[in-house]
């Protein structure tokens, strides 16, 4: 009897074990802190399907640029805000050599900005260049100094941020510790707090079944 009482515990105690040891991981998925590039398409914006350094806006075009920490494009954060190209490109007169488009230049939020620095106030700007410019030409006549990497990835806007290019970081908009560690290192491949906590309840328990066990031949 003792015995089918302490494998019934054992029974009624792993779910919650595993749950224990399960439950404990990462809370939230690491992302990456990067500028965000998009197209206005009538009221809403649309992720851009091609770089700054090739897309080829029309006169008239609408186009928007983010700062943030996200996953993926599924869920990068738009540029906020108004996006009228009459209302931003309003002083800016049209010519018959030159092209007119709009720039939305969103810095972000201070919960995405990296350690010791402060995102500028979102702002836009029309930029009047030559009719066979790329976006990467619009935003460089408008919002200097630009910064790009060696993968010619746009790091900074004006300057901002002043440093880091496509970070990962942690679900919390913190630099992920884990992404810098060598391999080899010391946190890499450890077990989690829960594994080690599940493990030792089993264990437990699986002492608890065997001592019944032993104590019942003796009786």
């Amino acid at each position: 009897m003792r015995v089918r009482r302490a494998a019934t515990l054992l029974s009624a105690l792993l779910p919650a074990v595993l749950f224990l040891s399960l439950g404990t991981g990462p809370a939230q998925a690491a992302g990456y802190r990067y500028w965000s590039f998009w197209d206005r398409d009538g009221d809403r914006w649309a992720y851009a399907t091609q770089g700054p350094a090739t897309a080829r806006p029309s006169d008239g075009d609408v186009q928007g640029f983010r700062f943030a920490v996200s996953a993926n494009s599924q869920d990068a954060a738009q540029p906020r805000g108004a996006a009228d190209f009459d209302v931003i490109c309003a002083r800016t007169p049209a010519r018959d050599d030159r092209k007119r488009v709009a720039l939305v230049l969103d810095f972000g939020t201070a919960a995405d900005a990296p350690s010791g620095e402060t995102p500028p106030a979102r702002r836009t700007a029309c930029a009047s260049v030559a009719p066979d410019a790329t976006t990467a030409e619009a935003l460089a006549a408008v919002a200097k100094p630009l910064r790009y990497d060696t993968n010619a990835l746009l790091c900074a806007i004006s300057g901002y941020p002043g440093k880091g290019c496509g970070e990962q970081v942690s679900g919390d908009g913190k630099q992920d510790a884990a992404a810098e560690k060598t391999a080899g290192g010391e946190d890499d491949g450890g077990p989690s707090l829960g594994l080690l906590a599940g493990g030792a309840a089993v264990a437990v328990l699986g002492a608890a079944a065997v001592w019944q066990t032993r104590r019942r031949r003796r009786d």
